[in-house]
């Protein structure tokens, strides 16, 4: 059985190889709780008897890993402090989703204390270090999560990001992070840090296995946060994408050492055919420092303060400085902090309006723990530089590695507004030069034979509502093709007894996109039902009558356009 990466896996092979890695590993700070591996292999067995049975199961024999302020049943939630500590009776909706597809949980990650912070020490249960460096940071707050992913341990693991917890670690371990638009994945049986902004996140070493676990992930629940994709979401990248780059005075917090890796990622976007434009992105990073500078950080407050308030002595201290600074907020700043989002909101909206995306550096530098220590709040701080906002403004953002300096690690991130999630894989998966896994929902098929298909000349109309390339389909032999006389020149095809099979494309568009489409074309052309080579019916240009040149026997409109 083949999982959704494309690898035969064997479910129980695959959970004793993660435990026999995590014996190698030597890295017991990665782990709050782990499963006994007896526990661990029974769940495999159980998932490879509903393989044998004929069960669809996209994620069978992954093993992943779970941020310990993400609940799975039967294992305790400690959020990184041990006196919060509660043992669920069922598992997250998120997980429960992960589970039913197949995948198994080999236990929970550390993580910065009450998902406070972007360095991965600040937890009781030791500082995570860098996969590749032990002297360097993992990053945080889901720092476990990434080195577990990032040592080979497990094949994805959950994480959370409320200012970058899921993609700083991604950029300073080399792997993969993807930040969905907030409320796509369920986040009921999560422990909330700042519940407006919280979001599940997935770290993997590749994006087609990150995208895989979103995937499964992915959809309204009974939830209060939860949101569904709206009808006209983007289900591709333009082909000739145009992207937002920030300036040189942007960069000021960026790492020297880093600087040449930033520049060769740009360089590798443009020679992938997107546009680079460089944009003064200041507001934004200034909407950034309203997360932790301003009222906003009351939601950490009605979080957890309590707790840390009747256990000062459980709290790590950073952590306890952050929160209890939202005693000399009233709620009037409160409000008045949310107007000023809003109105950031609008502004961000305004500065990237034309682009497709927004690139930036993940984070501007990769500190060793002893930099940290030394001036913890600071550093921390300088990590959230290009990810704080993210959230804030209601964004979505893609982390990918570019590369190392050294031991640190860098990397970047493609941002783009909610629910533009596929955009931002898609430009991600030229930029590695990987086939763009899907993330977003199929949509409606539409079948075109003529002026639509790539690379002719009203193929822009498709592209340009988000319409996703999908294939070349040919008919079933039951159709002919007339060429008419417009401008640009446009084909017509009808059923007839006696016609012939017709090769055509097939393409993926939103029910927005779809309804937009059709009440443009103009007459004769109309949509209805086609029937193809394999037998099934779909949506694509017919015609009730002929009208034009017959040109079926030229075997289709390409190779009458290049006669």
């Amino acid at each position: 059985m083949d999982n959704e990466t494309g690898d035969r896996v064997n479910t129980v092979e695959r959970v004793e190889a993660a435990y026999a890695r995590i014996a190698g590993a030597d890295r017991p700070e990665v782990w709050i709780s782990l499963r006994e591996e007896a526990d661990a292999r029974a769940e495999a067995a159980r998932v490879q008897t509903r393989l044998d049975a004929g069960e669809d199961l996209p994620l069978a024999g992954l093993v992943f890993a779970a941020k310990d302020n993400i609940d799975v049943a039967g294992l305790p939630t400690t959020a990184g402090c041990p006196s919060y500590a509660y043992t669920p009776d069922r598992d997250a909706t998120a997980v429960a989703r992960l589970r039913a597809a197949g995948a198994v949980c080999l236990g929970k990650t550390n993580l910065d204390q009450f998902a406070t912070g972007l360095v991965g020490t600040r937890s009781p249960y030791g500082a995570v270090r860098a996969a590749a460096d032990p002297a360097r940071v993992s990053g945080g707050s889901s720092s476990g999560s990434a080195v577990a992913v990032a040592l080979g341990i497990a094949d994805f693991a959950l994480g959370t990001d409320t200012a970058g917890s899921g993609r700083v670690p991604a950029a300073l371990n080399g792997i993969v992070g993807i930040k969905a638009s907030l409320g796509l994945v369920p986040v009921d049986g999560v422990v909330p840090a700042c519940p407006s902004y919280d979001c599940l996140t997935v770290f993997a070493p590749d994006l087609a296995g990150a995208a895989a676990a979103m995937r499964v992930m992915t959809g309204p629940a009974d939830d209060p946060a939860s949101r569904d994709r709206p009808a006209d979401v983007p289900l591709a990248a333009p082909p000739a994408a145009r992207a937002a780059v920030p300036t040189g005075a942007n960069l000021a917090r960026l790492d020297p050492e880093l600087r040449p890796l930033w520049d060769a990622a740009l360089a590798r976007f443009a020679a992938a055919g997107t546009e680079l434009v460089p944009v003064d992105v200041q507001p934004l990073l200034d909407a950034a420092l309203l997360l932790y500078e301003g009222a906003l950080v009351a939601e950490r407050y009605a979080a957890f303060g309590a707790h840390i308030d009747a256990r000062p002595g459980d709290a790590d201290p950073i952590v306890a400085e952050i929160v209890r600074g939202a005693d000399k907020f009233t709620a009037a700043d409160l409000v008045a902090d949310q107007q000023r989002l809003r109105a950031a909101r609008r502004r961000a909206a305004d500065l990237l309006d034309g682009f497709d995306a927004l690139l930036l550096p993940t984070a501007p530098l990769h500190p060793t723990i002893a930099e940290v220590r030394a001036d913890p709040i600071a550093v921390n701080a300088a990590m959230g530089t290009y990810t704080n906002f993210v959230n804030l403004l209601d964004m979505a953002a893609v982390a990918v590695p570019a590369g190392t300096a050294g031991t640190k690690g860098f990397g970047l991130s493609v941002i783009v507004p909610a629910f533009h999630d596929q955009v931002a894989l898609d430009l991600a998966a030229r930029y590695q030069d990987v086939p763009a896994p899907l993330l977003a929902p199929a949509g409606a098929e539409l079948v075109v034979f003529g002026a639509h298909l790539t690379g002719m000349p009203l193929n822009h109309q498709l592209t340009d509502l988000g319409a996703r390339f999908d294939g070349e389909v040919a008919t079933a032999p039951a159709y002919r093709m007339y060429a008419l006389d417009t401008t640009p020149p446009k084909p017509l095809v009808v059923r007839a007894e006696d016609g012939a099979s017709l090769p055509g494309e097939r393409w993926l568009l939103s029910p927005a996109a779809l309804g937009a489409f059709l009440t443009a074309l103009p007459a004769p052309m109309t949509l209805g039902s086609v029937e193809l080579a394999d037998g099934t019916w779909t949506t694509g240009f017919v015609a009730n009558a002929p009208s034009g040149i017959d040109i079926t026997g030229e075997g289709g409109w390409r190779s009458h356009r290049a006669a």
